[in-house]
């Protein structure tokens, strides 16, 4: 797949379960750029002055000439090795989850993973309070099945704390091929005692969207990933909708980790004027910040429409930006629970030897100027649910949006 100018490509876990190793629910830009290119970003390659630098070669030097080895088992790395060890050390000293150097084995499985083969539990993690949290299962994958939740907080992984694990080395430890199976430890909001769920893993199909004329006159679409297909089969489902004759639509993005920012603006076009916000990448001023705006589709301009978005602690990424792009222009109400908070932007740079270096260089920011990162969207409607009413079969946040848009 090439992406060198493509504007986005979903942070999924699909990608991190899936083995990808990126962080989950984050909107990420891929611009495949060479380690000589990036003096186009006024990134040279020239030694800090105000930086001695020379601590970190007599380190070397002294580990080189004076370690030894106390046990018979462990290897001395190689200059390679020592290499991206250092490189490593200085990326996770920013302490951002989603700013990751990749060596050569897991640059190469991510270029592998993106491409489309994915096998794993089909689930996609992030980092919650410094926890490892389940941000959303994918439909009717097998992390899904087993009944894994958005908002779990997964404790060990066979056995193994992921107290202090980066996000990328928990995928190592979860992703596997079909017919394996992974071992978490799950401890879930409002119980004291984590749980112990065996998942086995499968080849993921990755569900885009749904859609219904419901009996009560209400239009519902299920939108599960902002896929590079998503936008043609929302639109469909949009037209359906009009033919329907309905002029009530429920879009649900509960458990919706994102995808392409491409597909959310698209989507949004469909609602919007021509040249409305839709999302900002804010640089801080190390570039110039880039607003997507809307196309200006706008096919209800004239037509009665009542809408109201599903959100909830598994809407992320490319959800985040379509419903507060529809919230904030006074299309949509939000309805459910507050949204997970991801919306910063990456950009992966090939550092040479096969090694990348994913880089944490924007933030998203909400037509109204408010940052994605900062606690996610609030709904105007608040509504609560528990696993006692998920088993039960009652959907209370739905129940909720249904009313509101009977205007009950």
């Amino acid at each position: 797949m090439k992406m060198k100018h493509k504007a986005a490509i979903a942070a999924c876990a699909l990608v991190l379960t899936f083995g990808v190793g990126v962080a989950a629910g984050l909107l990420e830009r891929w611009n495949f750029a060479s380690a000589a290119a990036t003096s186009t970003f006024s990134i040279g390659g020239e030694i800090p002055s105000d930086v001695n630098i020379a601590q970190l070669w007599k380190a070397w030097n002294l580990l080189e000439k004076s370690y030894v080895s106390t046990h018979a088992s462990s290897t001395i790395p190689s200059k390679e090795e020592r290499l991206w060890g250092a490189i490593k050390g200085l990326t996770e000293s920013y302490g951002d989850p989603y700013t990751v150097f990749m060596p050569p084995e897991d640059a190469k499985v991510f270029q592998e993973e993106i491409s489309g083969a994915f096998e794993g539990v089909g689930m996609e993690l992030g980092l919650k309070d410094d926890i490892l949290t389940v941000i959303a299962p994918l439909k009717d994958s097998p992390a899904y099945k087993a009944g894994i939740q958005s908002g779990d907080k997964v404790l060990s992984i066979n056995g193994t704390s992921t107290e202090g694990v980066h996000v990328d080395a928990a995928v190592k430890f979860i992703r596997g091929k079909k017919g394996t199976s992974v071992t978490l430890s799950i401890l879930r909001e409002g119980e004291e005692k984590a749980r112990e769920v065996t998942i086995v893993r499968d080849v993921i199909s990755i569900p885009v969207l749904t859609h219904e004329l419901r009996s009560d006159g209400v239009y519902a679409i299920e939108l599960y990933s902002f896929s590079a297909n998503a936008p043609q089969l929302f639109r469909d489902a949009l037209r359906e909708f009009l033919k329907s004759g309905s002029s009530k639509l429920l879009l649900d993005l509960r458990g919706n980790p994102g995808g392409y920012l491409d597909a959310s603006v698209d989507m949004a076009s469909f609602f919007l004027p021509v040249g409305k916000t839709v999302v900002t990448e804010d640089f801080k001023g190390n570039r110039t910040n880039i607003v997507h705006r809307s196309a200006g589709y706008n096919v209800f301009a004239n037509k009665n429409l009542r809408m109201a978005i599903l959100i909830n602690q598994g809407s992320a990424s490319a959800s985040e930006i379509l419903a507060g792009a529809l919230q904030q222009n006074n299309v949509a109400k939000l309805v459910g629970t507050r949204s997970f908070g991801k919306g910063s932007v990456q950009e992966l740079v090939d550092l040479g030897g096969g090694a990348n270096l994913k880089v944490t260089i924007a933030r998203w920011l909400t037509p109204n100027g408010i940052s994605i990162s900062d606690g996610g969207l609030t709904p105007d409607i608040l509504a609560t649910t528990t696993a006692e009413l998920i088993k039960e079969g009652k959907d209370v946040q739905k129940d909720a949006a249904l009313k509101y848009l009977k205007g009950q």
